[in-house]
Order: structure tokens, then C-alpha cells, then sequence
């Protein structure tokens, strides 16, 4: 017996190393259909009894749902159960991550699993592996290129000229032949398109749609920006057209529809350098010792109509893009900047959220409706900020009444849970050629947080409006704001993060990480590193999204959120705006099962936006510090990995790199467990937030890169 059973547990065993051989095989050719015969000649399997085996072996794998098989004794792999759709997300070194619709965790996507996809294509996935902390895939299919053209620089040869693009992330070098250069010479700049992607081939082919110049300029610099995201860069002659017939001049008809607040003290707070103004705040104290508050946005929706070019283009862009020394508006600017911009001194259509408030900042009532509002007076928030600090100044009663009860909507938030984030920004001032003079890093003070709070409210008392809690019957078609919990994985390499610098994150579950994070943003505000410790604690947050389930808003710590008070430069808001009104009046919903597609598409677009705004930012930081090389500075590591460290200089906040190879005394190396980075001879060791000093060896402002050598600090 024993005998028998070891004879029957080899062949087994040998099974289950076949098994393994046949998956590894149809997952590198996800696509590919194999019969039984071709499966034993390709494994080199003439025995009789084991070509059965490898029959067996199939028809396991197809009971398993790991193959299908289509037709008798031929299989392929089971797409249908054993792939994923989602966005595709290069990294600079050519591996990726899907992003996957359902929020689950990303899956990674190594170099030469790519097959031909690009950053921000929408992807179909075979799961290759699968453990506890970590999935892998191959991408089978490329279902939606994101975009086809992409500026970058002509490689010429004697009959062929290779495309080198300007972001390696968001590009591809593609193959032009000769004669569809289309004047192009070595080293313009130009925009291509590709015309063809044969899959025997790694590059794809394409054409020279226009020649940019010859020489790099801010200009060709920021259109290569927004092309390689898939931005628009001009609107349609139709949208123009429709635009210019848009009149300053209110309807008299429409007015009379309205709640009038013109006689009402009405403000508008924002930066100096502003030209749409979305929102403005009214104020008036009522007979009854309280206060009403309304929160006035630009009524988009009464201009831009459902289904018109206006709108399909407002829809395509999905936001406005904030770039150094630019925006490209979702809007022509005869709406963003004039008809719909809230002006001071002007007749205006906005869309209401009224609150009357006791002084202690309770909502007692509250009315959502469309009004026309005349803005007595336009402040920058410079000017804000100096009334709340003491200087006398127009409407000063006002501004800080609404600053004292916008401080105890802040108390109240934070005590809630809320995230207590000090938003930091870095500005460029720009000579008349609009080159960088100089760089301010600019911090949120009580101006903004005046008109942030109430523009929370605004957007937590609509969403909840719209919700109707308690009431499961009749669900609403709406676009939620949502901010899921932080992941655990991330929060636990932010708690290795701070140990560098002698701190700890003490939370017993993810409910209680806001706070933790609170408590010890509060500690460390007087320090040095507060900046760098806030950005990490913001990496480590998920990225808050548009959907039609609503998950509630961690970060904010509501339950109900949307967005309702920036419809001139997010399509979300317009939405809002149009299904907020249908609830008011006709309760006849036009949006279905197409709204969860438009909420895809702006939080897509909303990721690109983000993208070229940082591009563009890194493309300043290089332009600032082009002329500085060979100049010492000192600065903050910021950020470590297996190829080098980056140096935050703190005179500019502009951020550059050490390659680990340049790194001198020893030869060091990325520990990716303790998250620094060692020198195994000397035991020196660089963390997150040491002080060094670093010198400018380069500046490559096509890459984006800034180049730093370490520079030894007795020097």
C-alpha cells in the first residue's frame, strides 16, 4: 500500500508543478488561444500518459475559472473573471498601476507587462499575481487612448527622425519617417500625433502635426504642458461664437423670477490677481437679533445650457487649469470673466444658499434658491486680512462678524474630526517677459478660512439638502464630493516617516487617524520641519473624488459634501447647480446611470489639471534656478528613494535631487525597510528632514530636473 500511494503522490505532485508551468504560460500571452496539441509541443511533452495529464490539467484550470475554453481542446485565459478595467498610471521609470473603478487597491504593472499603454489610458488587466500586500497584472487590452498628440523634440537622422517627448511619463518616442516631418529640423519642438502602433513594434509611428520653434520658450513650454496632459488649449470657433452672444445686460423678466438681495451688503473676498469671481457673501442682522448670511455663487447654469457646444466643451475640459503664468479657463472668458464673474458694482444672476445663523454660528433656517446680488465691494485678501488684524477699513463691522462665526464653524469641524490642514502654496513673481524674479511661499490666514468656511457650509448644507437623510425611497441622481478613509499601508510608512524625527501618530483605529494627525500637526507647528511633516500627512491621504454613491468626506469629517460654489471653473459644480434647481422646481430629474460616466471623466480630468499644474510649477522652479548653478544652498531632505535623495532649498522652496551614485564617502544605499538612506562603511545615514548643504550642478529645464551635489558642511 505504501508502495502504491508513493507511485500516485509523484505523479501529483508533478502535477501540480505542470499547473503552475500552463498559468505561467497564459499569462504572458493573455490574448493568445492554444489548443492541447500546441500547449504539449511548446512544453515539449511527447509522453502519452503525461500529454493526458496536461489535458487533465486544462480542464482543471477551466473548472477554476482561470481558463475558458473556445472550442473543443483549445483554451485562452478567462478574461471575463480574471481581468480588471481602469485608468493606467505611468511611473517615470515605465512600470505603472491600474487605477481600478471600484476604489480597491492599485495594481501594479511591471515595464514589460506595459504592452504599448500610456499614461492615463484606460486598460483592461489579467491578474498575474496576487499576494496579501501586494497585485500584479499584465495589461490584454488598451480600450481608450486618453490622447494620441504630444509635444516634445524632433531626433533627426539622415532618413528617419525619432519624437523624444518633453514628460517621458506622459509620452512615448515615436518613429517619424522622413517625408511626414513636414518641415520639421533636428531639435524643434513640435507636435506630433501618432498615427500607428503595429504590435510587433516598440515604438509607434507618427506624423509632425506643427512645428512649435526652434528654441524653448515659456510659450511652447506650457503648450507642450497641456497637450501632453490631453488639456485643450483653444475653444471651438461654435463655443466662441456662442459666447459672444452672451449680454451684460440681466433680463428683466429673469429678475423679477429671483430673490432680490441688491439692497442687501454684499462682499467679495479673493486673491489680488482674481478675474472670476464665483462667490460672493451677504450679511444683514435681523430683527430678531440673529443673522443671515448668504453664500451667492455665479449662476452658470442660467447661461450655459444642457446639450449646447458651450456646455459639451465645459463638460470635455471639466475644469479650468491654474498654470504659473496662465489659466485655460473651462469657460470663454465673456462668461468666466464678465457675464458670469461676480464683479463689484454689477447687476449679477447667482445661484443662493441662505443661512439665518445665531451668533454662536447655529444654522436656524435655511433657503437654496436663484437670486441677483449686486457686489458692493471687491476685497483681495490682503485687504481682509489686515481689517481682521486691526486696520480700519471698508465694511470692517462686517468682515469681522462673518470671521468670528467662520471660526466657530473651523472649532466645530475640527472637534468633529476634520483634517486641520494650513494650505501652502508656492507663487512666482514674474518680470514683464514673465520670467521668475522671485518665489513666496504663501500660507492660508484668516481671509481664506473667512471664505472657506462658508463655502463648506454651502456645500455640506446642498449636499445634505439633496440626500435627504432618513429617506432611502427616493434616492437622487447627485455628484457627492467623497474622501475615503486613509489607507493603513500608507499611514503606517507616514508613522515611519515621523519617527525620523522623534515623533509618534497614536490612533487605535482609521476613525481616530484625523485626529491623531491634528494633535501632532499642533505640536510641531513651531518647528522647522511643520511644512515638510504636513505635506507627507497629505500623501498619505487618499485623493478625494466625484461619485454618485456617497462615502461621506474623511478629510472634512462630513457625512454630505459636494461641490456647489465654483461652477465657472468646475463642470462638478454646474451639475450640482442644474440638479439642485430641477429639486426645487419640477422634481423632473434628467441624470441617470450618465451620471456616474460625467463624474469619471471630471475626476480624470481633474487629475490631469493637477498634473500640468505641477509640471508647470516644475518647469519655473527650473527656469528660477537656471542661473544659479554653481551657487551653494542650504536644504531639508525631502524625499529618499533607491536612486538618489531630493533636497528642498529653503531660500526658494524650489526641490532638486542627489543621485545615490553622487553621493559621496561611501557607497550608499537605499534601506527601503527603515526608509533611509546608509552608507555601509562610515554607517552615515541621510532621513526626511536632515539639514545639508548642496551645491547646483544643473539644470535641465525640458526634464524638469534640478541637479545637486552634496557640498560638505564645514565649507
Amino acid at each position: 500500500m505504501a508502495k502504491k500511494k508513493a507511485k500516485h503522490n509523484k505523479p501529483s505532485k508533478f502535477k501540480g508543478s505542470l499547473t503552475h508551468i500552463i498559468r505561467k504560460l497564459f499569462d504572458k500571452n493573455p490574448t493568445t488561444n492554444y489548443s492541447h496539441k500546441e500547449i504539449c509541443v511548446l512544453l515539449s511533452i511527447k509522453e502519452g500518459e503525461l500529454r493526458k495529464q496536461t489535458f487533465g490539467v486544462l480542464k482543471d484550470l477551466v473548472n477554476a475559472e482561470f481558463l475558458r475554453e473556445t472550442s473543443h481542446g483549445t483554451f485562452k485565459l478567462n478574461q471575463h473573471s480574471k481581468t480588471v478595467e481602469g485608468e493606467f498610471q505611468m511611473t517615470q521609470r515605465g512600470a505603472g498601476f491600474l487605477l481600478t473603478d471600484k476604489n480597491e487597491a492599485d495594481i501594479y504593472i511591471a515595464p514589460q507587462h506595459v504592452n504599448h499603454a500610456l499614461n492615463g489610458d484606460r486598460i483592461r488587466v489579467a491578474i498575474t499575481k496576487k499576494t496579501a500586500t501586494k497585485t500584479e497584472g499584465q495589461v490584454v487590452e488598451v480600450l481608450q487612448r486618453e490622447r494620441t498628440q504630444f509635444v516634445g523634440t524632433v531626433e533627426a537622422h539622415e532618413k528617419f527622425a525619432f519624437f523624444i517627448p518633453d514628460n517621458q511619463r506622459n509620452g512615448v518616442d515615436i518613429y517619424i519617417p522622413k517625408e511626414k516631418l513636414n518641415g520639421a529640423k533636428d531639435k524643434d519642438k513640435v507636435l506630433v500625433r501618432i498615427t500607428a502602433w503595429p504590435k510587433s513594434s516598440q515604438s509607434p509611428y507618427g506624423e509632425v502635426i506643427e512645428v512649435l520653434g526652434s528654441k524653448n520658450t515659456n510659450e511652447t513650454e506650457m503648450i507642450g504642458i497641456l497637450v501632453n496632459q490631453g488639456l485643450e488649449i483653444k475653444f471651438p470657433q461654435a463655443v466662441i461664437a456662442a459666447a459672444e452672444k452672451v449680454t451684460m445686460d440681466l433680463d428683466p423678466e429673469e429678475v423679477i423670477k429671483r430673490r432680490d438681495f441688491r439692497n442687501i451688503t454684499t462682499l467679495t473676498i479673493d486673491p489680488i490677481d482674481a478675474k472670476d469671481f464665483d462667490d460672493a457673501i451677504s450679511i444683514q442682522w435681523l430683527e430678531n437679533g440673529n443673522v443671515e448670511i448668504g453664500v451667492h455663487i455665479a449662476d452658470v447654469s442660467h447661461y450655459v445650457q444642457p446639450g449646447t457646444p458651450m456646455d459639451e466643451e465645459a463638460l470635455k475640459r471639466s475644469n479650468s487649469v491654474y498654470l504659473v503664468d496662465r489659466v485655460i479657463p473651462m469657460l470663454p472668458e465673456q462668461l468666466s470673466n464678465m457675464a458670469c464673474s461676480l464683479r463689484p458694482h454689477e447687476d449679477k444672476f447667482s445661484f443662493s444658499a441662505v443661512f439665518e445663523m445665531d451668533e454662536k454660528g447655529k444654522v436656524l433656517n435655511q433657503w437654496f434658491g436663484k437670486t441677483v446680488i449686486h457686489s458692493n465691494r471687491r476685497f483681495t485678501y490682503e485687504e481682509a486680512q489686515e481689517i481682521i488684524e486691526g486696520a480700519e477699513g471698508d465694511y470692517k463691522k462686517e468682515i469681522l462678524f462673518l470671521d468670528q462665526i467662520a471660526k466657530i464653524l473651523r472649532k466645530k469641524r475640527l472637534k468633529s474630526g476634520a483634517l486641520n490642514i494650513e494650505s501652502e502654496e508656492m507663487r512666482f513673481e514674474l518680470d514683464a517677459g514673465g520670467n521668475p524674479t522671485n518665489v513666496i511661499l504663501k500660507t492660508s490666514k484668516d481671509a481664506h478660512k473667512l471664505v472657506e468656511e462658508f463655502m463648506l457650509l454651502a456645500n455640506k448644507k446642498v449636499a445634505t439638502f439633496i440626500a435627504k437623510p432618513g429617506n432611502k425611497a427616493d434616492k437622487i441622481p447627485f455628484v457627492y464630493r467623497c474622501h475615503d478613509k486613509p489607507d493603513i499601508e500608507k499611514i503606517a510608512l507616514f508613522r515611519v516617516f515621523i519617527d525620523k524625527f522623534g515623533y509618534e501618530l497614536n490612533f487605535t483605529s482609521p476613525d481616530d487617524i484625523s485626529t491623531a494627525i491634528n494633535e501632532l500637526l499642533l505640536k510641531i507647528k513651531p518647528t522647522s520641519e511643520y511644512s515638510l511633516i504636513q505635506t507627507m500627512a497629505i500623501r498619505s491621504m487618499a485623493k478625494a473624488t466625484y461619485e454618485t454613491d456617497n462615502i461621506g468626506h474623511y478629510g472634512l469629517a462630513f457625512p454630505y459634501y459636494t461641490h456647489f460654489t465654483s461652477p465657472i471653473r468646475r463642470y462638478a459644480d454646474l451639475l450640482v447647480h442644474r440638479i439642485l434647481f430641477e429639486e426645487l422646481t419640477t422634481k423632473q430629474h434628467r441624470y441617470g446611470a450618465d451620471l456616474n460616466e460625467m463624474c469619471k471623466r471630471i475626476s480624470r480630468n481633474e487629475r490631469k489639471a493637477t498634473e500640468a499644474e505641477r509640471e508647470s510649477n516644475k518647469f519655473f522652479q527650473t527656469l528660477f534656478m537656471k542661473d544659479r548653478v554653481g551657487e551653494t544652498f542650504e536644504g531639508t531632505v525631502s524625499g529618499i528613494a533607491d536612486f538618489g535623495m531630493f533636497v528642498k532649498m529653503d531660500e526658494n522652496q524650489c526641490e532638486g535631487m542627489i543621485p545615490m551614485i553622487d553621493i559621496p564617502g561611501d557607497r550608499f544605499y537605499f534601506d527601503a525597510e527603515k526608509y533611509k538612506i546608509v552608507g555601509p562603511k562610515t554607517g552615515i545615514e541621510y532621513n526626511f528632514g536632515d539639514k545639508i548643504h548642496v551645491k547646483v550642478t544643473d539644470v535641465d529645464t525640458r526634464k524638469r530636473q534640478i541637479n545637486l551635489e552634496l557640498v560638505n558642511q564645514t565649507n
